[in-house]
């Protein structure tokens, strides 16, 4: 049972610490969906989606009425629609109908964003694989909520750098295809490795293969619920440090669980995991940059950022995963730049780079997150930047993830705005020494030793 002093405790959290659940996702299987028909395929898709999530959003309202806690997005994930679209999709023009029918369910739903335009290739591309991946560009481009995901590695099988030297490409044409929108189609495109099946943040989240025909993963969030925990001991010891952490990351994975069940009772769908990471955003206080400044560095970025990275994230995990009875999705936290007013600051200031925030990426939740980088960065540098935060993912058996914007037009000094959560960013200076000659070599770079568990 929830007591009256955890109640005023979660009220002074959300009226004065920001604490929110950052998304209820309903995954969507679309198998029973598949036919040889494109045509009735559209039909099939939009109206499985409108019928299952079709209270999805008034459910989220009523419990933010009745809890008293902000629910700031309704999402949905379907299954990876390069598989969907296997049978009645011939060409990537195709695949761009299926992205609008998906378009066209969200906006009926009235959901914040969709994600499942996706396809697994970490050791191979099907035609229908490619399909897909070269028609995100325009899909991107024509559609509004729809997000897209691409997974180009794992610990199990290596990476797919044929994948990985398309998707360079694509990253590029996609940003070309919404230069008039600072090249926003990128902010809904990410490139994996070792994705989860049950992720319900954007823009990775996809139904997998192995879930049930629908569910509801909730993703919670709370960065500046843990930096005020951790102002009240500062100069402690690490181990009063860690022991905070993860007793706030208890009571925030807490809350996420109750709004959880009640969405899953509510809706009449399973309830699946709960996504306990740490997700900033532009809002100040809000901040993971923040929470490692209050640990006791200057800006993020400065020597024993990393150190303090891992320390935070292990402990969010300890903590969170005592107050659920299924954690997944990604469950740590993220470092996206542009959500991030800290590390906006931290880059503006010269604290933090893109190297530095690659080797953040080893330790943290996901990857290089909505980095801003300049329009005339080469597809074959993206690639290099794919190749080695996919690297990480493999070697490390973790999730990584690129989320690169190349905004067109525009160059290092320059600021690009994208809204909302997404928040602003600085452009980024990227590592110009050419890496062609690796990335067009071909073929797949082999899985590690420790991958054979079996």
């Amino acid at each position: 049972m929830i007591n009256i002093l955890e109640v005023k405790e979660t009220n002074k959290m959300v009226s004065e610490e920001n604490l929110d659940v950052r998304t209820i996702t309903i995954g969507i299987s679309l198998f029973d969906c598949m036919d040889s028909d494109l045509d009735k395929l559209n039909e099939n898709i939009f109206n499985k989606i409108t019928t299952v999530a079709k209270d999805l959003v008034a459910t989220g309202a009523k419990i933010e009425r009745e809890f008293g806690i902000p629910i700031v997005n309704k999402r949905i994930s379907v299954t990876p629609i390069a598989m969907i679209g296997a049978s009645a999709c011939h060409s990537a023009k195709d695949y761009v109908t299926i992205a609008k029918t998906l378009d066209r369910a969200a906006k009926t739903v009235g959901v914040n964003f969709l994600g499942g335009y996706s396809a697994i290739v970490s050791k191979g591309m099907t035609t229908q694989d490619e399909y897909l991946i070269r028609s995100i560009p325009e899909a991107m481009a024509s559609t509004e909520f729809v997000c897209s995901s691409v997974n180009v590695g794992s610990t199990k099988t290596g990476i797919n750098m044929d994948a990985v030297k398309l998707m360079g490409q694509i990253v590029k044409e996609t940003a070309l295809a919404t230069k008039d929108k600072d090249s926003l189609g990128d902010a809904k495109l990410v490139v994996f490795c070792n994705a989860p099946d049950d992720n319900p943040f954007m823009a990775g989240a996809f139904h997998g293969v192995s879930e049930a025909d629908a569910i509801i993963n909730v993703g919670v969030s709370g960065p500046g619920v843990v930096k005020t925990a951790l102002s009240q001991v500062r100069g402690e010891s690490f181990e009063v440090l860690c022991e905070t952490i993860k007793k706030t990351a208890f009571k925030i994975t807490r809350v996420g669980q109750a709004v959880a069940k009640e969405a899953s009772k509510m809706l009449g769908i399973p309830f699946g995991i709960i996504d306990l990471s740490l997700a900033p955003t532009p809002a100040i206080g809000d901040s993971v940059a923040g929470i490692l400044e209050e640990i006791g560095l200057q800006r993020a970025g400065a020597p024993g950022t990393t150190a303090a990275l891992a320390l935070l994230n292990d402990q969010v995990k300890k903590g969170g995963i005592m107050a659920s009875s299924y954690v997944g999705g990604l469950s740590g936290a993220f470092i996206p730049v542009s959500e991030d007013q800290g590390m906006i600051d931290a880059v503006n200031e010269g604290a933090l780079t893109l190297e530095k925030l690659e080797a953040m990426t080893c330790v943290c939740s996901v990857g290089l997150d909505m980095i801003a980088i300049p329009g005339r960065t080469s597809a074959e540098t993206i690639s290099g930047i794919i190749a080695d935060e996919m690297a990480i993912g493999m070697i490390n058996q973790k999730t990584t993830a690129v989320r690169l914007i190349p905004v067109i037009g525009k160059d290092v000094g320059d600021v690009v705005e994208f809204g909302g959560l997404l928040g602003y960013a600085p452009i980024m200076p990227v590592n110009e020494f050419d890496c062609s000659a690796f990335v067009n070599r071909g073929g797949r770079i082999p899985a590690p030793v420790h991958s054979f568990k079996n």
